[in-house]
């Protein structure tokens, strides 16, 4: 599931995200999700969000929950 409607994310979502200063590779780091930081439903380019470790980028995938 890619990360461009909001109403997919919550915090505790595991997710990957591309980090600011990897948008030109398209590196992805994966983590849990601690804040939803786009206040818009939808974004072209994936929903901006806060890790658990701080890290702060736009969500790539969603990943499948157990």
């Amino acid at each position: 599931m890619n990360g461009q409607n909001r109403k997919d994310i919550t915090p505790g979502t595991a997710v990957d995200i591309v980090l600011k200063a990897d948008q030109r590779t398209g590196k992805l780091t994966s983590g849990i999700v601690k804040d939803i930081l786009t206040n818009s439903q939808f974004h072209p380019h994936g929903i901006k969000v806060r890790l658990t470790d701080g890290q702060v980028g736009r969500v790539q995938e969603i990943k499948k929950q157990p």
